[in-house]
Formats: C-alpha cells, structure tokens, sequence
C-alpha cells in the first residue's frame, strides 16, 4: 500500500507534536514524585559562629555586644529549576520559626518536585494574609498563643514578631534589672483596616555558583546558608545600639528589616 505524500505530513506532524510535548514535559518539575529538601540556617557573626550569652562581637559602628536571643519566622518557600519553572511549597507546610538556642529548629525540611534547583526564595516574617487568617488556620509555630510563648506574638497589636534580636552592650543604657541591654523586636505586615509599617521581606539566592540543589528521592538535599548577625547593623542603614539600643514597632523599624534581609548566603549545598 502506497501512502500518500499528504499521510507522510500528517505523519511528519504527529510526530515532531509528539516529541515537542515530551520535551516540554521534561522541563518541568515531576509533580507526581517528591522528595525531600532541607534548608539549613547557619547562624554566625562575622567570620565566627554564633555563640549566645557568651561571646562578643563588634558591630560596623564599633561597639562591643553579646547576643542573648535570635529568633526569626521563615515562609513562603519557593525553588526554581534548571529550566525556570517554579515550584511553590504548599503554604500550610511552609512556616518555620528559627531559633538559635534551639538546634533542631534550624533545619527546614519541605517536600519539593524531583529535580535540580538552581535558586531558593522564602520570605522572613509572616505574610499579610495568615496574620488575619482565623486562628483555627494559623497552627505549629503560628498558633498565637505558643508564639506568645516564645514572645513572637504580639497581643496587644495582633501580629507576629518577624525577627527578634536581643543582648547586652556597653553602649546600651541600663535597664530595671542593671543590664546593659539592647532589643531588637521587629514586625508589621502593611496593617489590616489601616495602612501600617509592612516589614515582610522576601529573599532571593542564586544556588548555581555554590551548587545547585538536586532533589531525588531516598535522599535529602540540603541548602547550606550562612546568616551573619552582624550584618543587621550594616546595609543600607548603619545601626548603633547606643542611638537606637530598642527598636519595635517604629517608623526606624524599616531600616532594621532592610538590613536583616541582607543577612543571608548560600554556602554550599549538600546532595
């Protein structure tokens, strides 16, 4: 039987239709099967790791400190694969509450696409629509009354302290109980009935210099970041403890979550 050249083309076109769907279909992330990925918050200061209550760093305005608290809420995550399609962790499993007096808190494990990740973003803080969400939404390390628990709750403003740092300075003035202490209690997601300070920030970091991250399963990718404590009185601010020794819900505010946003890299990844 003799086909004709309009068969041939018929063909022609159903197949390179079929290879063109397959080729597209490779690029994107295997929704059907997932694996493991752990995001990794290492927290240093300077070219030292973080010790709290003991040791003593020098901020870029000089002054000596020590750190007693850091604590910060991580959210919103989201991977980027080799061929730009991203993937946005399911919100419900995507809250996590770093605190480094905690250890087993700073490993943030999502389950994600199989695929090679070239780009990591997550938010610090919690976003506008959970702090208003009813509290029979707002679970684990969002449940307001645990977070008040871990002072990461406001009450009296009904909204979730984003990043917390806390110490001691000679630069600091003296407090009720004879310390020389600073504090750093920084929130507000943009206001609920009314326009307010919105210090929700989001946070990019390109994995392709320091290794990609390559998801597949029966084993755990880790993203390895370092996040310098440090850099939360430099940026594009210059923060002094002794001008500012106590920052909450304030107009100045602004400028500590703009530099806290430049306190993290990625390292290396682990695969």
């Amino acid at each position: 039987m003799k086909l004709s050249l309009q068969h041939i083309a018929i063909g022609c076109a159903l197949i390179f239709s079929l290879q063109s769907c397959s080729k597209k279909d490779d690029n994107k992330p295997q929704t059907s099967k997932k694996a493991t990925l752990s995001v990794e918050f290492d927290n240093i200061a300077g070219d030292r790791n973080l010790q709290l209550g003991t040791g003593t760093y020098t901020n870029s305005s000089g002054e000596q400190l020590t750190i007693q608290t850091l604590k910060y809420f991580i959210s919103n995550i989201k991977v980027t694969n080799a061929e730009g399609v991203e993937y946005v962790v399911p919100q419900d499993s995507s809250y996590f509450l770093v605190d480094e007096s905690k250890p087993e808190t700073q490993e943030c494990k999502v389950q994600v696409p199989e695929a090679d990740y070239k780009s990591l973003t997550f938010t610090i803080g919690v976003d506008s629509l959970r702090n208003t969400m009813d509290i029979s939404k707002r679970t684990g390390v969002l449940d307001p009354s645990g977070s008040m628990d871990d002072g990461m709750y406001w009450g009296w403003n009904s909204g979730y302290i984003f990043f917390k740092m806390e110490g001691t300075s000679p630069q600091a003035p003296v407090d009720p109980t004879g310390a020389n202490k600073f504090r750093y209690h920084i929130g507000g997601f943009g206001g609920y009935s009314a326009p307010t300070i919105n210090n929700i920030k989001t946070v990019t970091l390109d994995l392709s210099k320091a290794g990609v991250a390559r998801v597949r399963a029966g084993r755990e990718s880790n993203i390895h970041l370092m996040v310098d404590a440090l850099k939360m009185f430099s940026g594009p601010s210059t923060i002094s403890i002794a001008a500012n020794p106590q920052v909450m819900f304030s107009a100045f505010s602004v400028n500590v979550a703009n530099n806290f946003a430049g306190m993290f890299r990625h390292d290396h990844t682990e695969n």
